[in-house]
């Protein structure tokens, strides 16, 4: 809902929370890897970090949740997957490239991939307001035209 995004008008409620670059954060890339990220800048405003703004939200609405500081939250997150714990650290998921998660190799789809992402250049409010990303959906986003033969 931020930067006048259209979920915006849709929403009840509005929490206000920093952004990846105002506050620390604990992210896990796709490798699988747990990564931690650090402040760049202070939130503007009223704006806060997540957990505390749920956490402020729990004693209100009378059921606190366990956790008063940063730290208690990422041991709550250990506590729920211990890779959380192991910064940096390429973690062991016990399947293969070549298996499927059940560790049948026949449970892989033949068809082939689709991405999620159609539109790359332009995946979050701030891209989809960016004339630069605009430019580049309309040059590398275009439809390919099939060669003539």
């Amino acid at each position: 809902g931020h930067h006048g995004d259209a979920g915006a008008r849709r929403a009840d409620v509005i929490l206000p929370g920093a952004a990846y670059t105002e506050k620390p954060g604990t992210y896990v890339n796709t490798e699988g890897r747990v990564q931690r990220g650090f402040m760049a800048v202070y939130p503007p405003g009223e704006a806060r970090e997540d957990w505390k703004i749920l956490r402020a939200f729990s004693e209100l609405v009378g059921h606190p949740l366990p956790y008063d500081d940063i730290d208690a939250v990422r041991a709550g997150l250990e506590q729920v997957n211990p890779v959380f714990g192991r910064i940096g650290f390429l973690p062991r998921f016990g399947c293969s490239d070549r298996t499927g998660p059940s560790g049948d190799p026949a449970a892989l789809a033949e068809d082939p991939f689709v991405p999620a992402v159609t539109n790359y250049y332009q995946t979050d409010p701030i891209s989809r307001a960016s004339p630069t990303m605009a430019a580049c959906t309309a040059t590398f986003a275009a439809p390919v035209s099939a060669a003539a033969e």
